[in-house]
């Protein structure tokens, strides 16, 4: 989308990083952290956690903004991310 103008500070403006973080073994494999990742940077594994469930994984690390949707959603608070400086 290009807009016909810019922000006065946008070159100030700094997107920060993250890092997800996944505890396996709490997830139930239900998949809301994957729907609403705004940048798409988890997938489900083909592997299986102790359940039996298949966990998330993270598939595009670099494009994670910490925006922190995916513990919000998480009913067993299987996943956090961690700023990155």
């Amino acid at each position: 989308m290009v807009y016909w103008r810019t922000p006065l500070d946008a070159q100030d403006i700094q997107i920060t990083k993250g890092s997800v973080h996944i505890i396996e073994d709490r997830c139930k494999g239900c998949g809301y952290c994957i729907e609403y990742c705004p940048k798409d940077v988890l997938e489900f594994s083909a592997e299986f956690n102790q359940k039996g469930y298949h966990p998330p994984s993270v598939k595009m690390a670099d494009d994670c903004v910490n925006c922190h949707y995916c513990e919000i959603i998480c009913p067993e608070f299987a996943i956090y991310s961690k700023e990155v400086l």
